[in-house]
């Protein structure tokens, strides 16, 4: 398990565009087991901050019931229409549940979120696998790169 900024220091460009495909939708979609282990997908809002990838919503959420349950998880960035399509991008890993109040606050000031304690959840995301999926500059055909902590990012081309 590995902090985004693992990744921005190996692989500073890949990293750039991983960021880059999560950043260019408002809601991302995450994939958490629910209780009887079947998959729950849920639309969330995520974030990169100090080094972190950063999962943030309601108070009650059962998605976060979930994760507090059995933090596995796994999320997409989301995808363009195909005549649009540049890249999207995808991390599986486990959430950490943040309950400090201090660092809730801290989060809350540096990512210039007004909010009072307990106005929202935050889990930070330990990654297992980055995956990010680009059309080939020609267009004729996907790379599909991935990164794991430890190991060498690999690309593998599909037409």
């Amino acid at each position: 398990m590995a902090p985004f900024a693992d990744l921005e220091r190996e692989e500073p460009a890949f990293a750039a565009r991983v960021r880059a495909a999560f950043d260019a939708h408002g809601h991302t979609f995450l994939a958490t087991p629910r209780a009887d282990g079947a998959p729950r997908t849920s639309s969330i809002e995520s974030s990169f901050l100090e080094g972190e990838m950063w999962l943030v919503g309601m108070p009650g959420s059962v998605t976060f019931t979930d994760l507090r349950r059995d933090p596995h998880m796994a999320q997409h960035s989301g995808s363009d229409e195909p005549d649009a399509f540049t890249a999207d991008a995808k991390v599986s890993g486990r959430a950490v549940e943040i309950t400090d109040p201090g660092a809730c606050a801290a989060y809350a000031r540096a990512a210039g979120a007004p909010g009072a304690p307990g106005a929202f959840e935050l889990f930070r995301i330990d990654l297992e696998q980055v995956v990010l999926t680009a059309v080939t500059e020609a267009r004729d055909g996907l790379e599909i790169s991935s990164w794991r902590p430890g190991r060498r990012l690999t690309t593998v081309h599909r037409s």
